[in-house]
């Protein structure tokens, strides 16, 4: 399935916008909070700041689709593949953190759980896989050259 350049370019800089908008507003909270949620920070002040870079790659990716800049479609693909990548990282580390150690604590709902990534994981992935179809198509390389 191929999308239309502009819905692209547009859905992927308005999607990043949102994405550094939030994170930057959860960091302010977070700053403003207790010295346990300061502690947090510093510890995870790397994490965030690579998360903010791929975010950053995907609002230039789409402004460069907008634009059809022949950057933009390497900077957009390169942010999809990135997204698939840490959303299939990050479904599969919070699967593996429900696994009990301890037989005595309670059974885990590993049907809500699979349900829940799911519901996130397979939308995005198809945008992206979408995307990256689009993106490679003979259509698309004539509009960016």
């Amino acid at each position: 399935m191929e999308l239309p350049l502009a819905f692209i370019g547009w859905f992927f800089t308005l999607a990043s916008v949102a994405a550094l908008f939030l994170g930057a507003a959860m960091i302010l909270i977070l700053l403003r909070s207790g010295d346990l949620a300061r502690r947090y920070l510093s510890y995870s002040y790397l994490n965030d700041l690579i998360l903010a870079a791929v975010w950053a790659l995907g609002l230039f990716g789409g402004i460069g689709v907008i634009r059809l800049q022949p950057w933009g479609r390497y900077l957009l693909e390169l942010f999809c593949w990135a997204l698939i990548v840490l959303l299939i990282l990050s479904a599969a580390s919070r699967l593996y953190a429900l696994k009990r150690p301890d037989p005595n604590a309670p059974s885990v709902n590993w049907l809500g759980a699979i349900a829940g990534i799911t519901l996130i994981l397979i939308p995005v992935l198809a945008i992206c896989a979408a995307t990256i179809v689009t993106l490679r198509s003979p259509e698309a390389l004539k509009a960016f050259s």
